[in-house]
């Protein structure tokens, strides 16, 4: 009876070990996400909070600027934080350090692993990116040397930006074309797929097509645009949907009193778009990417 108990167990450790190398062998997809601004990922936070809650993958967040414009719409923050922060001077000096602790609160939400901080000045809003991007205004050298190490380094299997049409913020927008001019140098095996991320309302999403002066902006013409409804409801009485994780992420950004009024994350559907410097079987894996999303966590059981 012994030796059948010891068999029992040392087969029961085997099967144990056999999954867990499997399970350690194909972890979820590895994101890189390249914004601008902290809260520039409230345009699309469900897709983070689902691949590292329901697909165990991991998400990586590299932010160019160092949020110091963030100023306008921070009297309710004032009072929280205890300092002027609509003041300039006070904002500009207190904001850096006040949204990165915003960030990383709202990244435990999302589940982000690792923040990369370029540091680069958030002087004002336009839509102009050629002071960005031809290196007046921020130090281009330092952000290309720094995204083409953590590119290296992540071995990701996808980039995440916003989408850089027309009226979009200037700093948004370079740090978009700053993403895919890091996966043009890219000359590693793996080269990892990039793809554009908004908020729409239904499923009709902008005719963007390039951003002009950046051919590099392209998107891909024969790809689809992918979709992730967030506002389905789900569980007792249905009354809960994901669009609950993005109002809790939004609501990390005390010093942004704006988004609470008016937040980026304005609609049902979080929209995706592949750029046209992926090749043709990037089309294959987001479709694959995004069926798993569909049948994952909550989603599964529309």
């Amino acid at each position: 009876m012994k030796n059948v108990h010891l068999k029992f167990l040392t087969v029961a450790s085997i099967c144990i070990f056999f999954f867990s190398s499997i399970s350690y062998a194909q972890p979820g997809p590895k994101v890189l996400v390249v914004n601008a601004h902290p809260d520039d990922e409230t345009s699309f936070p469900i897709i983070l909070y689902k691949i590292t809650h329901d697909l165990k993958g991991t998400v990586d967040l590299a932010l160019i600027t160092d949020g110091q414009g963030g100023f306008n719409g921070s009297e309710l923050g004032s009072e929280y934080y205890g300092y002027n922060l609509t003041d300039s001077v006070v904002g500009r000096s207190e904001l850096p350090r006040i949204r990165k602790k915003e960030l990383m609160l709202a990244g435990d939400i999302m589940g982000i692993r690792q923040y990369y901080f370029f540091d680069q000045r958030d002087d004002y809003y336009h839509l102009d990116p050629m002071p960005y991007v031809s290196g007046l205004r921020w130090d281009v050298p330092f952000i290309e040397k720094k995204l083409d190490q953590i590119l290296a380094a992540g071995q990701y299997d996808y980039i995440i930006t916003m989408l850089p049409y027309a009226g979009q913020h200037g700093h948004h927008k370079t740090a978009v074309i700053m993403a895919l001019r890091a996966l043009q140098r890219y000359k590693g095996e793996k080269r990892p797929v990039i793809i554009a991320g908004s908020t729409y309302k239904d499923e009709t999403p902008d005719a963007y097509t390039v951003l002009e002066g950046f051919p590099e902006t392209a998107v891909k013409k024969k790809a689809p645009s992918y979709y992730l409804d967030v506002a389905t409801h789900f569980g007792h009485g249905k009354q809960v949907s994901y669009k609950t994780v993005a109002q809790w992420v939004i609501a990390c950004y005390k010093s942004q009193g704006d988004m609470q009024e008016n937040p980026l994350y304005k609609g049902d559907k979080e929209t995706f778009r592949l750029f046209d410097i992926n090749d043709d079987t990037a089309i294959q894996k987001t479709s694959q990417l995004f069926e798993q999303l569909r049948k994952s966590g909550y989603s599964a059981q529309q």
